[in-house]
């Protein structure tokens, strides 16, 4: 018999290293029967998020180290450890790394499959990526609806 239960260690979880951050799954769609995915993210210095939604998954985030700037339905929020920022569907959200250095944290997506997405674009090449309709198609699959960049931080305004 088959263990009822999964244990991840630091490092540990299927795993993608993007130029802008380094994603670990810790608990899959299947693990959780498609209720949720949990995922770590160590964002990157340069990691920026452009604009957008989701219409039929909510997402969570709890922040473990660094600060965030998190643009949710209008407003900026620095988010800092242990800060949550709960984004129900359909609300418009955007985020980057604050002040240059790096940060981490945990993700639950609500209901799952957002591990499905990284999986498949793990496996796209440069010409993929490129492919304005395998992209388009790719987004829909997985309820990513882009809306823009990443909006203009007040901070930015001079």
């Amino acid at each position: 018999m088959g263990k009822r239960y999964a244990k991840l260690g630091p490092g540990e979880g299927p795993n993608y290293d993007w130029e802008n951050d380094h994603t670990f799954v810790k608990v899959s769609g299947q693990d959780s029967g498609g209720a949720y995915t949990l995922m770590e993210d160590n964002l990157k210095a340069s990691f920026a998020l452009g604009l957008h939604r989701h219409d039929s998954h909510a997402e969570t985030f709890y922040f473990l180290d660094g600060e965030v700037d998190f643009y949710v339905d209008g407003d900026w929020y620095r988010c800092t450890t242990g800060t949550t920022m709960h984004v129900p569907a359909g609300v418009p959200h955007a985020c980057r790394v604050a002040g240059g250095e790096p940060a981490r944290m945990l993700m639950i997506f609500q209901p799952a499959g957002f591990d499905g997405f990284l999986a498949e674009l793990a496996t796209m090449s440069e010409a993929d990526f490129s492919d304005e309709a395998k992209m388009a198609a790719l987004n829909a699959r997985y309820d990513i609806i882009p809306m823009g960049p990443v909006p203009p931080h007040p901070d930015d305004q001079t």
